[in-house]
């Protein structure tokens, strides 16, 4: 690898925008203490298959050598399940000490469970952890003036594609699709010599809508406008879903679900797939001695420069026990720390949220010379737009709407982008009382 791509990683995790939530608040804790403590963890990457299951595991043995007077007994919840199941438990009073939430139900959670202030957990510690972390999801975790989440799993979408395909069909994997054109491009020469073409990880079964928002956002648009209207239905979303779905339409990219598009291209029978980089390391086992691996960055879409969004997860705590808020800050502390993250990147794929990381000897400079899978995701980290979320209490299920009754309908089966967009708009602004 080419050390010199990596130099302007530090400063690109640093320039992302910022979004602001709401948090809840939370009695300052005392010092730690070496008393026995359990606390529970809600995870959707604890129990997964392949090498997100095996990095989360990884993660809590290292916990577990550092601080044998807290256990921690994770609990396995689908993506999909994981607010619905707090928001349960909660009302039960058997909620989850420490969450794993994805982005796309951050602003829903802050509005309807009892999340807590990290920084009044950490006390004097905190200005000293969150020193280089990326600041701009740091500030996205922000909840009443204070930060409520801290980023965990957390990636971008990029171009992963078979180079040995791309040989086959006279393609030069030594460049890339940088635009949606391109994609369609090289999509139509792997066809046409035999295989699928490309796949955009769009109709998400985890009901997330980040590729969905980066597709839109690469177009000139999104789906929040600056003054806070939902903008699902703008013309830049139209054309953005209508060229994903021209690919479906054209043959070159499978109607078929994410899962078993992932099948596809881990069997070397599909030239590109467009998902989380958190997919890296599965894709890097399936690919080993099979077929060679490479990655881009996300593509452009029209005129419009590339701007995916972040994906992926925080970590927050719902825990009002003073003893259970310390340990769980303990391990929160340690999921976040640069031996976490560390471990997060090389076990699973997702970026590193510590910028100094990839240069550090100690911890990822060695793996970077080695795997240049995140590289170009590490790369278009500055222009990366921070993920929206739509107003209200009810946020999340206006995410589920766009994705369940517009994203999958249009791009998987043939629905019109643009009166699908609208009806979907409009239910959605009912939803968030727009």
């Amino acid at each position: 690898m080419n050390r010199s791509r990596l130099l302007p990683v530090a400063t690109a995790l640093v320039a992302l925008g910022a979004l602001s939530a709401c948090a809840a608040p939370a009695p300052s804790t005392e010092p730690s203490s070496s008393e026995p403590v359990t606390i529970t963890f809600s995870s959707y990457s604890y129990g997964a298959q392949g090498t997100m299951g095996e990095g989360m595991q990884a993660l809590l043995d290292a916990f577990a050598d550092e601080h044998p007077e807290i256990t921690v007994e994770p609990q396995s919840v689908p993506t999909a399940d994981v607010l619905t199941k707090a928001r349960t438990d909660v009302a039960a009073g058997s909620a989850p000490d420490v969450v794993q939430l994805g982005y796309s139900k951050m602003a829903e959670a802050f509005e309807t469970l009892p999340v807590q202030s990290l920084e009044q957990l950490a006390g004097d510690e905190w200005d000293g952890h969150v020193e280089g972390i990326n600041e701009a999801l740091v500030q996205t975790g922000e909840n009443d003036g204070e930060t409520a989440a801290l980023p965990f799993t957390v990636s971008v979408p990029a171009l992963f594609y078979n180079a040995d395909l791309f040989r086959a069909a006279g393609l030069d994997p030594e460049r890339p699709p940088t635009t949606i054109d391109e994609v369609r491009a090289a999509a139509e020469a792997i066809v046409a010599n035999g295989t699928n073409g490309a796949y955009f990880a769009i109709a998400d079964a985890s009901k997330s809508d980040y590729l969905t928002q980066s597709v839109i956002n690469s177009a000139g648009g999104s789906v929040v406008s600056k003054s806070g209207d939902v903008a699902v239905d703008s013309p830049e979303a139209v054309e953005a879903l209508g060229a994903v779905q021209a690919l479906v339409q054209d043959g070159l990219m499978p109607a078929v679900g994410v899962e078993d598009a992932l099948a596809n291209f881990s069997s070397g029978q599909l030239g590109m797939f467009v998902s989380s980089t958190a997919v890296a390391g599965n894709l890097a086992q399936a690919a080993e001695g099979a077929f060679e691996l490479r990655s881009g960055g996300f593509p452009s879409f029209g005129a419009s420069e590339a701007r995916p969004t972040n994906s992926g997860a925080g970590l927050i705590v719902l825990s009002t026990d003073p003893a259970v808020q310390r340990a769980s800050w303990e391990f929160v502390k340690f999921l976040t720390s640069a031996e976490g993250y560390s471990i997060i990147t090389e076990q699973i794929g997702y970026l590193p949220m510590r910028a100094d990381l990839a240069e550090d000897p100690a911890f990822l400079q060695e793996y970077f010379e080695n795997n240049d899978l995140l590289v170009p995701s590490l790369e278009q980290l500055a222009d990366v737009a921070p993920y929206l979320a739509f107003p209200g209490e009810n946020a999340n299920q206006a995410v589920v709407t766009l994705q369940d009754d517009a994203v999958e309908p249009i791009v998987l089966r043939g629905a019109d982008p643009q009166s699908t967009l609208e009806q979907v708009a409009e239910r959605i602004r009912e939803q968030t009382d727009q």
